[in-house]
């Protein structure tokens, strides 16, 4: 079916954050972000930015708690200052699928909610979709609408997470037994792994 699109169109509609950030140029943040408005802005003749262009960019900067960095080269920013960067650049693209791979790697557990917390909301404000690919069980279940669990490159489950996370499938998975229960302020499930051993 993407074989029907161009590579222009498809830029237009699906956005990618990569585990890892190949950066070979010197840029700075906030051309690294403006980036992501190239699908829009080549579509205009010359390809240069408009002043929506530019105030997209910042207003991605300012969400993603980055705009003080934005003179900074991207490769002198840390891991997580960089992730948050690349993340920033696929908000900028306006896409309506957002492919988010390990999207809060190398961030604290502040910028970890405060990522997902923005994403949740984009989908919710601007009927935007996010198929996010993380090893974190508990953000999953907070942010995520629905789960698909998948062991060996294979499906396991799939369903909301109060049907997905239990303590069956979340051994046979893990092969750790795991105490479900429901977080107290939000309800989701909450998981914490039992190490039987340690006891």
């Amino acid at each position: 079916m993407l074989n029907a699109y161009s590579r222009l169109a498809i830029a237009k509609r699906i956005a990618v954050v990569a585990q890892e950030a190949d950066l070979r140029f010197p840029v700075t943040v906030f051309e690294f972000v403006l980036g992501g408005r190239y699908a829009w802005a080549s579509t205009r003749g010359w390809g240069w930015e408009t002043a929506h262009d530019l105030e997209v960019a910042q207003e991605v900067l300012r969400e993603t708690q980055l705009d003080e960095l934005s003179g900074r080269l991207m490769n002198e920013l840390s891991g997580g200052e960089r992730q948050r960067a690349v993340l920033a650049r696929a908000l900028a693209t306006e896409a309506g699928i957002l492919l988010l791979d390990e999207p809060t790697a190398n961030l604290d557990l502040a910028h970890q909610a405060a990522i997902l917390a923005l994403v949740r909301k984009r989908c919710d404000d601007r009927e935007t979709s996010a198929l996010v690919v993380t090893h974190d069980i508990n953000l999953a279940a907070e942010f995520s609408d629905h789960i698909l669990l998948m062991k060996d490159g294979k499906s396991v489950a799939f369903g909301e997470p109060d049907e997905v996370l239990t303590p069956d499938l979340l051994k046979e998975l893990f092969a750790v037994r795991v105490l479900v229960d429901a977080h107290p302020i939000t309800g989701v499930p909450r998981i914490t792994p039992v190490h039987e051993s340690l006891r």
